[in-house]
């Protein structure tokens, strides 16, 4: 059954046209709360919590759901400003119904988009997603007055969450002599990330720590990494850590402002894990770059890919029994340390392995050359559909053969944006570079 609402996360788009208006928004968190209400024990009221980043639409829908849910008749806990990971850890610590974030991760302020979080901190099944959009377009009808839901802030949430990532990194370990570069992106993680590091012992130089309400992303963050590097360059910090928006995400440079994306970090989690114990495999996407394959093989790991998206590496890794997984945009899972996706703990899982192995970050990457990779994004309309377009299927197919065993084709269309993301890994950049142009071509000529 196709989805009418919900993308790969969530519910997303520009702030003020739908669905992100504040009447869709309270109609989705009442029928959120009815669904949820079904699954909650009779013996307790359903209760949820809701954290935001910092973009300044974020009041408004923080009350529009909060009416919603308490019109079903659900509690609700309001957290704040928080990263998403911590939405989902706080969800399973308190033992609550459901998790639920105001955040566009790492899109710019005038988007904005609404994601849910099981009881069990991990990301909505499809059926429970459809489940809520048919009951979006049912009447919304108040529950009686004496079973409205009540609302109430908890006040210790960055404190419980700033505990919780330093609980992930070893007891045995600390940060000392250290000095990093944090970039906040001017997101969800400002008051919270320069905390757990300088917690830890390490030295904080924070960048992108300064909130407005409109600057979420603008020139800082994992999607903006010119700031991080000149920092960490300027600062002669030993490395630098970039959250996006709502701080799921990481990207990381070492002292020479080297960029390492997530399918490196990955990698460098992998073999530190490996050096105490056998790894059977780990998870990555169609975008994950070939060269991590490769090096897995050789390794004697298993890899498998699954579709774009943290949720769908996030079902592989269950069905496969492996704990670590990941994308190369920056969306990196640990399950024995957290339930989804977390910049700050999986930054910390990297520290831990640069400490326990005495490298440096280019030194644990030395053996993983990745292939040179081009992405295009184009903007297309709404529900454009590539597959229906010939001159787009045969050039892919050209192309494809063209590169035979060399190289691969992805295309595929963005979850959250009306984009077609075009990417051509190949034996040099300007083959690449040419291929993925190539492609793109035909889309701007349809």
């Amino acid at each position: 059954m196709a989805r009418k609402y919900f993308g790969t996360d969530g519910v997303r788009g520009l702030v003020g046209v739908a669905p992100i208006t504040p009447d869709f928004v309270m109609r989705l968190g009442y029928a959120a709360g009815k669904v949820l209400a079904k699954t909650s024990p009779s013996s307790g009221r359903p209760t949820v919590i809701i954290g935001k980043d910092t973009r300044i639409s974020g009041y408004m829908l923080e009350a529009a759901l909060e009416a919603g849910f308490n019109a079903a008749g659900v509690d609700v806990m309001m957290a704040g400003v928080v990263p998403t990971p911590a939405v989902a850890y706080l969800t399973r610590a308190l033992r609550l119904s459901a998790g639920v974030v105001i955040s566009a991760s790492h899109n710019a302020f005038q988007d904005n988009g609404i994601k849910f979080f099981s009881k069990h901190g991990t990301k909505l099944a499809d059926h429970v997603e459809l489940e809520i959009e048919a009951a979006i377009d049912m009447p919304m009808e108040c529950v009686a007055p004496d079973k409205l839901g009540r609302a109430k802030r908890l006040d210790d949430a960055q404190g419980r969450y700033i505990e919780f990532c330093k609980s992930s990194f070893p007891n045995e370990l600390d940060l000392r002599g250290l000095k990093v570069v944090v970039d906040c992106a001017h997101g969800a993680a400002y008051d919270i990330a320069p905390h757990v590091f300088h917690e830890l012992g390490a030295e904080v130089i924070a960048i992108g720590a300064a909130p407005n309400g409109l600057n979420i992303n603008a020139g800082f963050g994992a999607t903006a990494t010119a700031a991080m590097a000149a920092a960490v360059v300027e600062h002669k910090a030993d490395l630098g850590i970039a959250l996006d928006g709502d701080a799921d995400r990481l990207i990381m440079c070492d002292k020479n402002g080297r960029l390492y994306n997530g399918d490196e970090l990955l990698y460098v989690m992998v073999r530190d894990r490996m050096a105490t114990g056998p790894v059977a495999g780990a998870v990555g996407t169609l975008m994950t770059n070939m060269a991590l394959e490769v090096a897995f093989k050789e390794l004697g790991i298993g890899f498998a890919r699954a579709k774009v998206g943290d949720r769908y590496v996030l079902e592989v890794m269950k069905e496969k029994g492996w704990i670590l997984g990941g994308e190369g945009s920056g969306h990196l899972l640990c399950l024995d340390k957290h339930t989804t996706g977390d910049g700050i703990v999986s930054s910390l899982q990297v520290l831990s392995a640069l400490m326990r192995s005495g490298k440096s970050l280019d030194e644990c990457c030395s053996e993983l050359v990745l292939y040179p990779q081009t992405l295009i994004n184009l903007k297309v309309p709404a529900n454009f559909d590539w597959t229906k377009n010939p001159a787009m299927v045969a050039e892919k197919e050209l192309v494809e053969h063209e590169l035979g065993d060399a190289g691969r084709v992805l295309i595929r269309a963005s979850g959250t944006e009306p984009l077609i993301r075009v990417m051509v890994e190949a034996k040099t950049a300007v083959l690449a570079q040419t291929m993925a142009q190539r492609i793109a071509d035909k889309v701007m000529a349809a």
